[in-house]
């Protein structure tokens, strides 16, 4: 009985181990299948890289001025070094420099989403339909709205900016800040956009924000999986706007995987009559 118990103790917490990684990459299968749509609607999915084209764009811009004025802003903002010799005050500004920069990439990372979808919200309505209708349909209720996609926008990008300011700080650790920065980045973007790609089928269901939340909870490797997928595919150059679309069909999979809806059988081809269920075997 003793040895029994303690072999169980010792296997569980392995067992659970082993399915959390299991689940954390079926999120990234997840994904793959979002990629599926690229192979079955082309057309619509290329319509649907011209929001992330656009966002994406003026981010890199908004980038680029950030990173000609940070020296003059860091020395702006550091008066009290002048005075201070002068290895010291350069690496005060270097490592507030590089916090900066850190800082905009971050929050542009995880703004991305949401400018995207604000911005994009008419072709990704299609997207997301499209997939709904292709794996069962949908109830005739309305999704949200364009300005309830504004509001959610504005939500995620102001978390986004606290997030960044935090990592950020983080970023200034000596010797492990700047991996625990990026790693905690990743992970942390990878839920927000896991939450962001699924709202709109989920709401499409009547579900709440609080009520999105506690759906994904059930499955927190799974989700984790599927939206650091999606960072990880946002840090490739270029990664970002072919996948926006991808991430966007992979989104209903999720929500739908999530609620156990099981995909609609396929219709019979053309020319092919439906199967006519067998006659009862009579005694």
């Amino acid at each position: 009985m003793v040895g029994t118990a303690a072999r169980r103790v010792l296997v569980e917490p392995g067992t659970r181990a082993v399915g959390a990684v299991s689940e954390f990459f079926r999120g990234f299968a997840t994904l793959f299948r979002g990629f599926g749509w690229w192979r079955k609607r082309p057309g619509l999915m290329l319509l649907g890289l011209l929001p992330a084209l656009i966002v994406i764009t003026a981010l890199v811009l908004l980038a680029l001025v950030v990173a000609g004025f940070a020296e003059q802003a860091v020395t702006a903002l550091t008066p009290f070094a002048d005075a201070w010799a002068a290895p010291l005050r350069d690496l005060l500004r270097i490592a507030l420099a590089i916090a900066l920069l850190l800082g905009v990439v971050f929050a542009s990372v995880a703004a991305f989403t949401a400018l995207t979808l604000i911005v994009g919200d008419p072709f990704y309505e299609r997207i997301w339909r499209a997939v709904e209708t292709d794996l069962g349909g949908l109830d005739a209720r309305e999704g949200p709205g364009f300005w309830r996609a504004v509001a959610d926008g504005l939500r995620v990008m102001v978390r986004a900016l606290i997030a960044a300011i935090v990592l950020a700080l983080i970023a200034l650790i000596p010797v492990v800040g700047s991996v625990l920065s990026a790693v905690l980045g990743v992970v942390f973007s990878g839920r927000m956009l896991a939450l962001e790609l699924t709202a709109r089928p989920l709401e499409a269901r009547g579900m709440r924000r609080p009520q999105r939340r506690a759906l994904l909870r059930t499955r927190p490797a799974r989700t984790t999986g599927f939206g650091v997928a999606v960072q990880l595919c946002f840090l490739v150059p270029g990664g970002a706007i072919v996948v926006m679309p991808a991430a966007v069909a992979g989104g209903v999979h999720l929500a739908r995987e999530l609620l156990a809806e099981p995909p609609a059988p396929a219709p019979p081809t053309p020319g092919e009559s439906a199967p006519v269920p067998s006659a009862p075997a009579r005694d």
